[in-house]
């Protein structure tokens, strides 16, 4: 490590040299970034106390003995650990805003962020006045809610008092313990008599053959937040036949399932999903609203 330290000294040597190293270490990516550049800048500005992007009068930049080993110390973690970047960093982003992750919740990258930037237009018809975040984890969904919705009261839900912990973390750190709350519960369990303008979910998901194929990246991060039974839709079954009862009239429903979704459509044909398209990638997250919901119901298909 001194040897390195020694040959390499500007911002860009270590951007070129880690992306390199990734390269040749075969790591994958998919927790923020899709390429060794990206997540190379991301380990590196982390060590120097610099925000990415990076302008690029910073890059002949020389770094002190001292900031060489920081950024040599992640870079080597990285590789070594085989570990998604933003558990080195314990930061990443999700639309738009800063959250503190760690190995005990998913770090987020939800498509879902494109829909909370668009306020659930065209699905959405008022302002809600109570959303739930169910299966939270690090509450980056249900803060950014906060954030879009700023009159609403927004619930963050979830089995894991350890990803609980962190999402009391962001709560405090985004200053919104006012309207923001955490509660433990498994599903709706803790919730009776609860009901909710919008419920929004990314749920455990991931059937068992993708399970049995993930890479160490993403076997890094809680199984609790990922395995859901055969065909990925145990919880979301669940999911489906309870959350009627926690809408209001005029509700909205929002979960992600991901890879699963063709098992859900093919399990629920009568179930009138609509798949959102997303403009910045991602697929798997369906809109149901409470009437959609209470059809369904009446018809016997929940």
């Amino acid at each position: 490590m001194s040897g390195l330290i020694d040959e390499l000294l500007t911002v860009r040597d270590f951007l070129r040299w880690g992306a390199s190293e990734f390269t040749a270490a075969d790591l994958f990516y998919g927790h923020g970034t899709d390429n060794p550049w990206d997540e190379a800048e991301q380990l590196v500005l982390h060590a120097i106390h610099l925000t990415p992007p990076l302008a690029n009068e910073w890059l002949d930049a020389r770094l002190t003995r001292t900031e060489r080993g920081r950024v040599l110390a992640n870079l080597q973690r990285r590789i070594q650990e085989r570990i998604p970047a933003a558990y080195i960093t314990g930061r990443t982003w999700f639309a738009g805003l800063p959250f503190q992750v760690d190995e005990r919740v998913l770090v987020p990258r939800s498509p879902i962020a494109e829909l909370i930037q668009k306020r659930f237009e065209p699905w959405l018809i008022q302002s809600p006045e109570r959303i739930l975040d169910l299966c939270t984890g690090s509450g980056c969904i249900g803060i950014a809610c906060a954030y879009m919705f700023p009159e609403a009261e927004v619930q963050l839900s979830d089995i894991s008092y350890d990803a609980l912990a962190v999402a009391e973390q962001n709560i405090q750190m985004h200053g919104l313990e006012d309207r923001v709350f955490a509660l433990q519960s498994d599903g709706f369990e803790h919730m009776q008599g609860q009901v909710f303008d919008l419920i929004v979910s990314n749920p455990p998901y991931v059937d068992a053959e993708d399970m049995a194929g993930l890479p160490d990246e993403y076997r890094a991060e809680p199984e609790l937040g990922l395995a859901s039974g055969v065909d990925g839709l145990d919880f979301t079954r669940q999911l489906l036949t309870c959350a009627l009862d926690h809408l209001t009239e005029a509700g909205l429903l929002v979960v992600e399932v991901g890879n699963s979704w063709p098992a859900l459509a093919q399990a629920y044909p009568e179930l009138p999903f609509t798949w959102v398209e997303f403009e910045n990638g991602g697929h798997g997250v369906f809109v149901l609203s409470a009437q959609d919901l209470r059809f369904a119901r009446e018809q016997g298909v929940l």
